[in-house]
């Protein structure tokens, strides 16, 4: 291009003197194409002449990359001539640099010493040679240059002059006279700080002292509260019971009521023992003075929760047996046993109802299915106070210890007791006959509302065949409401209601069947021959 203006090839060709050459299939053989390939005339694609695209040049690009004024070839150099300059541009002078750049970058005044020596000039010319360098000669040795940087040696010191301490501490500059001074304050100031000192030490010894011995008030004529002569006359008769079966094991508690070594527990305190038939069950009874004995299975009654052990102790303290009538709400009680494994465990409580109803139902491992009229006392029963003593102000047994009724299974102040009537009742059975029997219904029920929701009955479920109920003509959906002269509302009161009959006795039974009350007279049975009933 000239003067911005766009050429083309053959127009360059024609400048440089160079031949055009041919840039199409007719120069190859006929039937081939342009790789090579074998290609019929009929098969060979026709294609028409590309478009020639030549876009607009502006002035700044064509005067930046624009052949040079007066070249015509591609790489012919223009003549050296000053060309005049193009307007807009400023003409570069060729003129000598400023000062300060000369200054910075020119070589000193005087001196002849280029960038780089020649290594084979003559020693007497202007330009001396450079130093014998190993490196450039490949005949030479090896050998080592001087350090880059060149370090000082160090020189050896001087003898010191000795100080005196005035020079040390205070330069020189303080007076012989002067530091004596500062001596003598110093001095004082020691002393004042050791009196001091020794103040503050007497003063602080005044708050401790190993003169002072303290002083304890004996009371050998004190009379002690009812509660701890109670206890004190208590815990001699209860003891604490263990069972176990190979490496499985459970504690209780037991009271003495016999001289010749007869104790009262509960049923679920060696009924994991009484059922063992592996021949390992073990049952140990420790007094409160420590004393350990073996015990033996008397007898046990799962209906009332009650059980008989025997040891061989003599010169034993027998609990004193109350009466059940005799027990009212409000009177003050102390529970005693081994709660949560603590032995000779006392907690004082009241009574706090009566003729409670009480159904345990059975669990595994354990056979017992307990109904009674429940001592119900707020005094604290844990786990481990079962088979354990409840007694009076006056230290005589009015129950034994057997549940209680926690949503989180501690106590929370309601705990049941047997009363002491049934416990006598059932213990002197035992010792004499080895084994007791209860009068049986031959039902089991429910509860359920009766008469328009206003009360609840036993709802009867199942009544086994040939049974005192079966034979009396109680039928499955009848509802008990009425045993005796006592209100049923639920099963455990159902349960209770005929165990506080004798057996062969004649109860009258109060019923709700279609809608209508009905009256039943019922014979009461032995369970000795009857299957597991919960009545």
């Amino acid at each position: 291009m000239s003067g911005g203006q766009p050429t083309t090839h053959d127009s360059q060709a024609a400048a440089t003197g160079d031949a055009p050459q041919a840039a199409t299939d007719d120069a190859r053989p006929e039937g081939t194409a342009g790789n090579g390939a074998s290609l019929r005339p009929s098969d060979a694609p026709v294609l028409g002449p590309r478009p020639v695209y030549r876009p607009e040049v502006d002035q700044p690009t064509a005067r930046a990359f624009a052949r040079p004024e007066g070249l015509a070839g591609s790489f012919e150099l223009p003549a050296p001539t000053a060309a005049a300059p193009r307007p807009g541009e400023v003409e570069l002078v060729n003129r000598p640099p400023d000062g300060v750049l000369a200054e910075a970058f020119g070589r000193p005044a005087g001196s002849t010493e280029v960038l780089q020596r020649d290594p084979e000039a003559d020693t007497d010319s202007a330009t001396p040679a450079a130093p014998a360098d190993p490196w450039r000669d490949p005949a030479a040795a090896a050998a080592l240059g001087g350090p880059a940087l060149s370090v000082p040696r160090p020189q050896p010191l001087a003898p010191g002059i000795r100080l005196s301490a005035r020079e040390v501490l205070f330069g020189g500059k303080v007076a012989p006279k002067a530091l004596a001074a500062l001596a003598a304050v110093a001095v004082v100031v020691g002393v004042a700080g050791g009196l001091v000192g020794r103040l503050t030490a007497e003063t602080a010894s005044t708050l401790t002292s190993r003169k002072v011995t303290l002083q304890q008030d004996a009371a050998p004529e004190k009379p002690h509260g009812q509660v701890a002569a109670v206890a004190d006359a208590v815990l001699p008769s209860v003891v604490s019971i263990r069972e176990t079966v190979g490496d499985n094991g459970a504690l209780g508690s037991g009271v003495v009521i016999d001289g010749g070594g007869y104790i009262v527990t509960n049923n679920h305190v060696i009924s994991m023992a009484a059922t063992d038939k592996s021949g390992r069950a073990k049952i140990q009874v420790t007094f409160s003075d420590g004393t350990r004995v073996p015990a033996k299975l008397v007898g046990r009654d799962p209906k009332t929760d009650l059980a008989v052990l025997k040891v061989d102790v003599k010169n034993l303290t027998v609990a004193r047996l109350g009466r059940s009538d005799d027990v009212q709400v409000g009177d003050d009680v102390l529970a005693v046993g081994s709660p949560l494994g603590l032995t000779k465990t006392v907690t004082s409580g009241i009574v706090s109802a009566l003729h409670r109803p009480i159904k345990e139902s059975p669990e595994a491992g354990d056979d017992t299915a307990g109904a009674f009229d429940a001592v119900q006392t707020d005094a604290a029963i844990n786990h481990g106070n079962s088979g354990g003593a409840l007694v009076d102000g006056q230290g005589r047994l009015i129950g034994i210890n057997t549940a209680i009724r926690s949503d989180s299974g501690g106590s929370v102040g309601l705990g049941f007791a047997i009363p002491v009537d049934l416990v006598q009742s059932v213990a002197q059975t035992l010792i004499r006959d080895g084994v007791v029997y209860h009068p049986w219904l031959g039902v089991s029920a429910k509860t359920q509302q009766v008469e328009n929701d206003v009360m609840s009955g036993a709802a009867v479920q199942d009544v086994v065949a040939n049974s005192p109920a079966a034979k009396a003509g109680i039928a499955e959906s009848d509802i008990i409401v009425r045993v005796g002269d006592r209100d049923v509302a639920d099963p455990a009161e159902l349960s209770v209601a005929v165990q506080s009959h004798r057996i062969g006795e004649t109860v009258t039974f109060q019923l709700i069947r279609d809608g209508r009350r009905v009256d039943v007279p019922v014979t009461l049975e032995s369970d000795k021959n009857a299957p597991q009933q919960p009545q």
